[in-house]
Parts: C-alpha cells; sequence; structure tokens
C-alpha cells in the first residue's frame, strides 16, 4: 500500500537517470479504467506540466519515480476534464459514504503498486477519511516517511473502498464527464439521503438532487426542512422541479409551493400533470396551519353501498403512500363522510359482506378550517392514525396521517 500524500512531490527521473522533476498530481481516466492510474503529471524545473503515461511508469516507490523515457520524449500536459484528478478532485472534496449513511471528507487516497508487462502500475484501493490520513498530511515534509508511517499505524484508519465513492460535482457538464453512478446512492433510505442532503453546501445539495431520479428526490427532498426544499426546487431546472414536487404527497407539494415565489409555484404548477396540479392547487386554497393546509388527498375511499370486494379492489387501485391505507373510508353518493372501517376488518371478512356491518363507531372527523392544535388534541384524545377532514356539509376532503401531526408536534417544540 502506498498513499497519494508519500507520492505527492516525488522526484521523477527518466530512462537515463535524468532529473525530469516532481510529481504534481495524478489522473484516473474512469472511462477506460475507473482504479488505474492513467497518467502522471510532472512539474519541471522550469514549472511546466508534463504528462508521463502509465505504460512509461518502470517503478515508483515513497522514495521516488522511475520511467522508462528519455526526457524528450515526455509530452506537455494537455488538459483533459473526462479525466478524474486525485489532488484536484478528489483530495479534500466531501463524498458520501453510502455504506454509513453520511457525508466525510477525503483525507488520503491508498494505492497499491501492480507489476504489469515489465512496468507498474498504480490501481486506487480507497479514500482515506480517518485520523491516521489526516495526521499522515499534517506531517508530510516534516519529517522522514519511514517516521510518519511509524506514527500513523498507531493511530486509527477510516477507509472507504473505491467502488463506493460518489463524487459530489456541483457542476452538471463535470459529473457528466466524470461518468459518476449514483445508483448505490439512490438505494438508501429517503431519511439517510435527507441526512446527507443537511450536511452538504447548496451547491452540492443540488448536484445531488438533480442526480437522483424524481421519485427518490421527493422522498429525499421529504426528509429535510421545507424552507430548504424551496431553496432547492427554486435553484434546480424549473421542469426537473415540476416532475419532483409532482412526486410528492400533495400535503407537502403544497407545503413548498407555500415558500416559493407566487411566479414560481405557479410555473411549477403549469408544468406539472394536470390532476396532481389541481390537488396541489385545492390544498393551497386552505389557511396555513389549518386542517385543510395539512391534510393530503391520497387516501383510501369505497362507497358505503360496497361490500368487501369493492373496497379489496379500491385498495388495488390505490396509488398513495401506505399510511394512508390502514383505513377505508366510505361516503354516500354525495360524498359525504358515513364511517370508516380498519383494513384488519376487511381481510378478515367474506368477499360479499356490506362494509357498512364493519363499521364500529361513528367516524371522529375534523373540519378544514380547524387549526393545527384541534388536530394535535384530536390525536391525542383518540389515540388516532389518521383523522377524515370534512367541509362544513361533511363532505370528505382529505385525512391527515400521524406522520403530518408528528412532524407539527416537533416544530412546535
Amino acid at each position: 500500500m502506498i498513499y497519494f500524500t508519500e507520492l505527492q512531490n516525488l522526484p521523477m527521473y527518466g530512462v537515463k537517470g535524468e532529473y525530469l522533476g516532481r510529481l504534481e498530481d495524478m489522473c484516473v481516466d474512469p472511462s477506460q479504467n475507473p482504479t488505474r492510474v492513467a497518467s502522471y503529471l510532472v512539474r519541471t524545473p522550469k514549472k511546466n506540466i508534463q504528462c508521463i503515461t502509465h505504460e512509461q511508469i518502470q517503478s515508483i516507490s515513497v522514495r521516488a519515480g522511475q520511467t522508462s523515457v528519455t526526457r524528450e520524449e515526455v509530452r506537455c500536459y494537455a488538459p483533459d476534464e473526462g479525466m478524474i484528478h486525485i489532488k484536484k478532485d478528489v483530495l479534500d472534496q466531501q463524498i458520501i459514504d453510502v455504506n454509513n449513511r453520511k457525508v466525510v471528507r477525503v483525507n488520503d487516497v491508498d494505492f497499491d503498486i501492480q507489476p504489469t508487462n515489465g512496468h507498474t502500475e498504480l490501481r486506487i484501493v480507497a479514500v482515506n477519511v480517518g485520523l491516521a490520513a489526516a495526521v499522515r498530511r499534517l506531517l508530510r515534509g516534516a519529517m522522514a516517511k519511514h517516521n510518519i508511517r511509524l506514527i500513523t499505524n498507531l493511530l486509527p484508519t477510516t477507509t472507504i473502498l473505491w467502488e463506493f465513492v460518489n463524487l459530489i460535482e456541483s457542476d452538471p457538464a463535470r459529473r457528466l464527464k466524470l461518468r459518476i453512478s449514483y445508483d448505490r446512492l439512490a438505494e438508501l433510505h429517503p431519511a439517510d439521503i435527507g441526512e446527507i442532503l443537511e450536511d452538504l453546501s447548496h451547491n452540492e445539495q443540488k448536484a445531488l438532487i438533480e442526480s437522483l431520479d424524481d421519485e427518490t428526490a421527493a422522498q429525499a427532498l421529504s426528509e429535510i426542512p421545507t424552507r430548504m426544499q424551496a431553496d432547492l426546487l427554486e435553484s434546480i431546472p424549473p421542469e426537473k422541479a415540476a416532475d419532483i414536487v409532482e412526486e410528492m404527497p400533495p400535503d407537502e407539494a403544497a407545503d413548498v409551493l407555500n415558500q416559493l415565489p407566487p411566479e414560481t409555484s405557479a410555473g411549477l404548477l403549469a408544468d406539472m400533470e394536470k390532476e396532481e396540479a389541481n390537488e396541489v392547487r385545492e390544498l393551497l386554497g386552505f389557511e396555513e396551519n389549518t386542517a385543510g393546509a395539512i391534510m393530503t388527498t391520497e387516501y383510501a375511499v369505497a362507497e358505503d353501498s360496497a361490500a368487501v370486494e369493492g373496497a379489496i379492489q379500491a385498495l388495488k387501485n390505490f396509488e398513495g403512500p401506505v399510511e394512508a391505507v390502514h383505513m377505508i373510508y366510505l361516503v354516500d353518493k354525495n360524498v359525504v363522510l358515513t364511517g370508516a372501517v380498519p383494513i384488519a376488518r376487511i381481510v378478515l371478512a367474506e368477499a360479499s359482506t356490506p362494509l357498512t356491518e364493519l363499521v364500529t363507531e361513528p367516524p371522529i372527523s375534523v373540519q378544514a378550517q380547524e387549526d393545527a392544535k384541534s388536530v394535535i388534541d384530536l390525536f391525542h384524545k383518540y389515540n388516532l392514525i389518521s383523522i377524515p377532514v370534512v367541509d362544513e356539509e361533511g363532505h370528505l376532503l382529505g385525512i391527515v396521517t400521524a406522520d403530518d401531526v408528528l412532524e407539527l408536534v416537533i416544530n412546535r417544540r
């Protein structure tokens, strides 16, 4: 194992033993081999940057680098944005540790030395984010390298395998050229992605959200404060923002649109699918901090004249969140709330059983204009998981779920 901090400023020599300069940086070409060092950038005594390819490296150690070419054969460095530069793009950068679900800073990079077809190649093994790497950088140049190793070997080392690294780039074009996959990141729980987002700068948040698919991005945004959601949506392309808002639960979409300038909200609604946009517009019409403003319009409903088989069909057609399906709400032909049936009762009943026979007590509901405190009080008093929201005539408008109430309680502390 050899570390970048041990290689930085390493003297490099030509095939005749002539001094070429000192190692400035190393590059990886992810399109060819995502782990192999493809080229070595050398700063000459005249301060020029020259490039030595991996095939031209005869040997390399913590003492010196030996090439198989003369000074005249070494070409000048031509910048290539398709390359990942270890010093510029990796060292000191924030990365997402998908295994431990957090953002960390790279202190060093670990390489493996591999003899290959008569020359020597370096392969990236991991990025080092632990205390040992930080101390190694701090002591670089202050004492002999072997003494630094003796000291840092006594300290804890934390590494992340290179295959698990996701670089965060604020420039979309740069990200595309880096060809770094966010697939593993998208597999994390939305709450973990939300926590990662809160640890990033605004530009890094923007880069991360733009890299995710719309559904995952919407779920992750739901886990961060509404004001931060609004700032992010306002900073990304309107088409992407509209697609993300479209994937959010209607009540959460309404909350975040309320935080945006009216013209921005109107633009996003115009870019959304008509049905989803209309649901959000209805919620935007309610006064802030009322039952109507915090309710969701995604709930399972069936006509009170239906039997269990009708309720089961309604559940199969339901596309909303799972927390909203512990109860089937019953309405008459005028959409007036008449009852509610727990899912457990439906599962245990015969298919032909009328739903009205499974209603045990009159449903507890709240009117849309009631304030948030009244909603919290009802949840506490009756130990509710959800509560239907109705208008003055008793028409079912939506439901407030326990997670909405929990958020209200936390925000009131």
